[in-house]
């Protein structure tokens, strides 16, 4: 009797030719498909899962639950991995693998598989996530054991076996794409100097041919989460594809990064995440606004421990439930609405106001309107200064 084992799959070329290399080594394979935005899986995918060798298909509309359960939380926790990545790929990981597990426990597999390579971040995801909430079942990385050494050598094998696939030898870029973003590498991109050719950008404008005129945009948040734009109350699934759909008309939110992989590795990648960018900026202006300073610039910290610990794929783990508990205690206050002028490639923070803002005119003014007491400053800088009176004496 064959060994049933549930593939992460995709759609793309490294998961088709893994459905065709399991069953040719006696796996009955269930390919799970999750639709996280990238568009609903489309029969052309599901036919090509079929033809590769797959014994079922199983697809899953997880993007309310991507955005209330990871986007949010993220935004929240403002995490952006070493200052530039918006973790639009690295957040959709674990949610697929608890599906994935959920779904090996109800076809009685014991068995689980994906299609990433031995240098990549997303192997570490999957298979953390999977022995976080299973570590009986076995995991299996076909790509880090077979025989092809190139995407060239999956090409070749995929039209030999007559399974369909989009890549061709001259457009080899790897693309990961979702509600939150779109990440590409490979071809061209894996030269350091290289400029991103036009064709590299799935859907954002260059800046230099973005709209002629500033697009103007106000966002309200409740509680640290999006929930109006311009005023009408928008669910969060139109939310982001508005604000992903404004941005890119205006240039917003392309990153071109070289970046510290999980397994030691520098790697380049294109990034899109226009509405992520979008609210992102509004998100720490807001808190800005509503948070003092020592709060604020230990959330900075967090943030930061936040970001990494979602890159790594250290979704489910203790840390991660204990930042959320502290989290979602900051974003008590974090309401109001935020106004950006958008405009080729700039998102910039016009206007802000929240019932919880901690900036006051009457004492911030330089106008006839002060009520600072200017007297009292005298004294404030000198306890403040006083543990570090003579410290800057040079000794003779």
């Amino acid at each position: 009797m064959s060994k049933t084992v549930v593939l992460a799959y995709s759609g793309g070329l490294d998961t088709s030719v893994c459905v065709k290399w399991l069953a040719d080594r006696g796996y009955r394979v269930i390919a799970f498909m999750a639709n996280v935005g990238q568009g609903d899986p489309s029969a052309a995918a599901i036919r090509r899962a079929k033809v590769a060798g797959a014994a079922q298909v199983i697809v899953r509309d997880l993007r309310k639950e991507f955005v209330a359960d990871y986007i949010w939380p993220a935004l929240k926790a403002e995490a952006v991995y070493e200052g530039e990545y918006l973790l639009a790929t690295a957040l959709s990981r674990p949610l697929i693998a608890k599906h994935m597990v959920d779904v090996a426990h109800k076809a009685g597999a014991k068995a689980v598989a994906h299609g990433c390579t031995g240098k990549g971040n997303d192997q570490v995801r999957f298979e953390v996530t999977a022995r976080i909430l299973d570590p009986t079942l076995e995991i299996i990385a076909p790509v880090r054991v077979w025989e092809f050494r190139s995407r060239d050598q999956e090409i070749d094998y995929a039209l030999k076996y007559r399974i369909p696939i989009d890549v061709t030898k001259r457009s080899p870029y790897s693309i990961d794409q979702n509600l939150w973003g779109t990440s590409i590498e490979s071809g061209v991109l894996e030269n350091p100097w290289t400029e991103p050719p036009t064709d590299t950008y799935r859907s954002i404008r260059s800046p230099e041919r973005a709209a002629s005129t500033p697009a103007y945009v106000t966002i309200e948040f409740s509680r640290g989460v999006p929930v109006r734009v311009n005023g009408a109350r928008v669910p969060e699934l139109q939310l982001i594809d508005r604000l992903h759909r404004l941005g890119a008309a205006h240039g917003i939110g392309r990153s071109d990064v070289i970046e510290s992989r999980i397994v030691g590795i520098k790697s380049r990648e294109v990034y899109e995440a226009p509405a992520g960018a979008i609210l992102f900026e509004a998100h720490q202006e807001l808190e800005r606004l509503v948070l003092d300073r020592q709060l604020l610039q230990f959330k900075r910290g967090v943030a930061i421990t936040y970001a990494e610990l979602i890159y790594s794929g250290l979704w489910f783990t203790p840390l991660k439930t204990s930042l959320d508990a502290f989290i979602n205690a900051t974003q008590q206050r974090v309401s109001g609405t935020i106004r950006l002028k958008l405009f080729k490639g700039s998102c910039q923070v016009v206007g802000r106001k929240s019932p919880h803002g901690l900036y006051k005119e009457r004492l911030a003014t330089y106008s006839a309107k002060d009520q600072f007491d200017q007297r009292a400053a005298e004294g404030f800088i000198k306890l403040f200064g006083l543990a570090y009176e003579g410290s800057g004496r040079v000794a003779k």
